[in-house]
């Protein structure tokens, strides 16, 4: 993946691996990932992952929620749809635009080291 030297890029790469570290049929939150990162806070995860879909790399941004499990970046996918058609052909069970069991679901980026 190219992307130039600057501030903003470097933190959308920090934002893109935790993301694509997120195992298929799992979700993690805005919140949760800038915790994790300690850059800042969780409307600057879901900035960065806003911009996602000019990468090369294929980041799941259908992966991660907000801190209620709502599906609230699904208006930034190519159609308002798309979001939850990704996580229901992963296991996910999505019903009204929201995951029907976080703690069943939910990985926090910690989880990593347990790989």
């Amino acid at each position: 993946m190219a992307y130039k030297d600057t501030v903003s890029d470097h933190y959308f790469q920090k934002v893109y691996d935790v993301t694509s570290m997120i195992p298929f049929g799992r979700v993690s939150t805005y919140g949760a990932i800038a915790d994790f990162l300690a850059l800042g806070s969780a409307r600057m995860v879901g900035w960065a992952l806003n911009h996602c879909h000019s990468a090369d790399d294929i980041i799941p941004a259908h992966r991660v929620v907000n801190r209620l499990g709502e599906l609230s970046g699904r208006l930034h996918f190519a159609t308002p749809t798309l979001m939850e058609e990704r996580l229901h052909s992963e296991g996910v069970e999505v019903v009204n635009h929201k995951i029907v069991n976080m703690d069943k679901y939910f990985w926090h980026p910690r989880e990593m080291q347990e790989y």
